[in-house]
């Protein structure tokens, strides 16, 4: 049995396909995921389960390298921006436009993660990255300067 706190199957095999790199998206109830995606849909009825909730069970078993979210949330929804700022603390954040995220970002997405949130802008992307210290443990190997600061951790 799986000794981590994440217990949905889907989600465990999602983030155990993630390379680095690879793009999660996890989304509201209103999001509009492309026909040809690889979908888990955990939304039950409204905020069942909501934003919060779900990416606090990812951040624990998923390394994010960067994380992003549309350039409209810091306005419109800051305390769900704090939420996500909070639980990723050590990633790279980025913001993009909410019309690039609702079409070409959501086609290149590796997962997409629909929750049952009703949260305005409520669209989160996740960016697999290396467990640092892990990855330039061997004798002899070098990190390039941009992880300088996580190898000290």
């Amino acid at each position: 049995m799986n000794r981590g706190p994440l217990l949905n199957s889907d989600l465990l095999h999602a983030i155990g396909k993630m390379g680095h790199g690879d793009l999660m998206i996890v989304c509201d109830a209103g999001f509009p995921i492309p026909n040809d995606a690889w979908r888990i849909d955990l939304a039950i009825v409204q905020d069942v389960p909501d934003l919060e909730t779900v990416l606090t069970a990812i951040s624990g078993s998923f390394i994010a390298e960067k994380v992003g979210y549309a350039t409209e949330m810091g306005q419109n929804n800051p305390v769900l921006l704090d939420k996500v700022k909070r639980l990723f603390a050590d990633s790279e954040f980025v913001t993009v436009p909410h019309t690039e995220l609702l079409g070409g970002i959501a086609k290149n997405a590796k997962v997409i993660v629909r929750t049952g949130a009703y949260d305005p802008w409520g669209n989160i992307l996740l960016y697999s990255g290396v467990d640092v210290p892990k990855w330039f443990a061997k004798p002899g190997t070098i990190a390039p300067d941009y992880y300088a600061a996580k190898l000290n951790k």
